[in-house]
């Protein structure tokens, strides 16, 4: 009962109950529950940064498996925790590290909308290609879900990008941003290279995913 205790401590961010069972017992620290998660899975999620400083300061393996492959870093990217983010990377925590479905920190927190992670993944190296399982890409997620910002930051690096990559169903960013109604960040993809003419393995292009407006408006764009 402690451990399942001290796990939901964690997650609460309940700093002395933590700190306390830990000096009790400290083989705590990096013991696994039922989800194989330690301590700094559950406190990197919950978002205390104090907690995981402390976590870390005493020893804590910075990047344990739970039961998904998962790792601190990818929950808190997930979760939109920068800092926590900050500090699992300078504690030299994996940045490409993938669950067992193949998302990454980069993938989440592009998915979810976190700038200011997705630029501090990438600033330190993540890859900006990584890939899932079904072939999903960072970029993908960000022009699926809308998030231009995102798609903008992730075209700062076009040397590096590769912006007609296709997933495991032929689709490419572009696919999905105009099967999504993404029109701006259609556009902006289209205005640096993405091909209006890539087939994906049901032979649709992006502009048979699209409205007429949309075809329109991507059609011009390419012109200029």
């Amino acid at each position: 009962m402690a451990q399942k205790t001290i796990y939901e401590a964690a997650h609460k961010g309940d700093f002395d109950a933590v700190a306390k069972q830990l000096e009790e017992n400290p083989s705590l620290l990096n013991a696994k529950d039922s989800s194989q998660r330690i301590l700094l899975h559950w406190a990197s999620v919950g978002g205390n940064l104090k907690l995981v400083t402390h976590l870390l300061d005493l020893g804590s393996v910075v990047d344990p498996l739970d039961d998904t492959e998962t790792t601190p870093l990818i929950l808190a990217s997930s979760a939109g925790h920068t800092q926590i983010v900050g500090l699992l990377i300078e504690k030299g925590a994996q940045l490409d590290q993938q669950t067992a479905n193949g998302h990454s920190a980069l993938q989440y927190a592009a998915s979810k909308g976190w700038f200011p992670i997705c630029i501090r993944l990438l600033e330190n190296g993540a890859n900006i290609n990584i890939a899932d399982k079904r072939g999903g890409t960072p970029l993908q997620r960000a022009a699926s879900k809308g998030n231009l910002e995102i798609v903008k930051l992730l075209l700062e690096h076009k040397s590096d990008l590769k912006i007609n990559h296709r997933d495991f169903y032929g689709n490419s960013a572009l696919h999905l941003a105009c099967e999504e109604d993404r029109q701006d960040e259609a556009l902006l993809l289209v205005k640096n290279g993405a091909d209006l003419n890539l087939q994906n393995k049901d032979r649709q292009t992006p502009l048979d995913l699209c409205s007429n407006h949309l075809a329109k408006l991507l059609k011009a764009a390419q012109l200029n």
